[in-house]
């Protein structure tokens, strides 16, 4: 019974972990906690009216993820990005996505495995058509989810989500500041052809100078806007 009861008792622990978590870093990709914003652990579990448990694991988590420190005795800190920063993460997206796509185009896809990322680009061409640049991204960011869950790959999916999530503040900030993206829905478009395709070299070089052609547009608008901590 003793057993049963602990098991019972650490599932809800783990079940109120994961709100927090959830929560939390809600919080921060939508900037209700913006960048330098700080809190002690008990003003956080206030804030999600919970016990300071689940907060304190949460706040682990995220740390471990690159959105916040811990800071002993001051509770945590949002970690801003500088345009360093967004450059070595899309250095890490290039790479990593770029071997996604490859992986993909390996396995030689089915028409119904690219279902999702047909969906992404014609909401991004309708995105588009009505002005809407937040659905866009939306649009643009399910695009990315979806490749690399097709790609079969847990670490490296793991690897580019915490990278993603770590980058989106920066990437919905600027989002305004940025060309109309129609040359970003071009090529989603193209790679899915390439994915038909089935070759790996292909998809691996174009999916590499979408992401590079990315990278430098967002950080020259970074550096000319001298936003260095975001």
């Amino acid at each position: 019974m003793t057993t049963v009861i602990k098991s019972l008792t650490e599932t809800g622990r783990s079940s109120l972990t994961e709100e927090a978590y959830q929560q939390l870093k809600q919080e921060i990709l939508e900037n209700r906690m913006a960048p330098g914003f700080q809190a002690l652990e008990a003003e956080l579990a206030n804030r999600l009216k919970m016990s300071r448990t689940p907060v304190r694991e949460a706040v682990i988590r995220l740390q471990e993820e690159g959105l916040v420190e811990v800071i002993p005795r001051r509770g945590i800190r949002v970690l801003p990005l500088s345009p360093q920063d967004m450059r070595e993460i899309y250095q890490v997206l290039t790479c990593v996505e770029s071997e996604a796509a490859a992986l993909v185009a390996a396995r030689g896809p089915t028409d119904k495995d690219l279902v999702p990322l047909y969906t992404a680009t014609r909401d991004m061409d309708k995105a588009l058509e009505n002005g809407n640049l937040e659905a866009w991204a939306e649009a643009d960011h399910r695009y990315h989810v979806s490749l690399l869950n097709l790609c079969e790959n847990r670490r490296l999916v793991q690897i580019a989500f915490t990278h993603f999530d770590q980058a989106h503040r920066v990437r919905m900030f600027t989002l305004r500041l940025r060309n109309v993206p129609v040359k970003s829905t071009r090529e989603h478009k193209e790679q899915v052809e390439a994915l038909r395709s089935g070759n790996p070299e292909l998809i691996r070089e174009m999916y590499r100078t979408h992401r590079e052609r990315a990278a430098i547009e967002l950080i020259e608008i970074l550096e000319k806007f001298r936003l260095n901590n975001l």
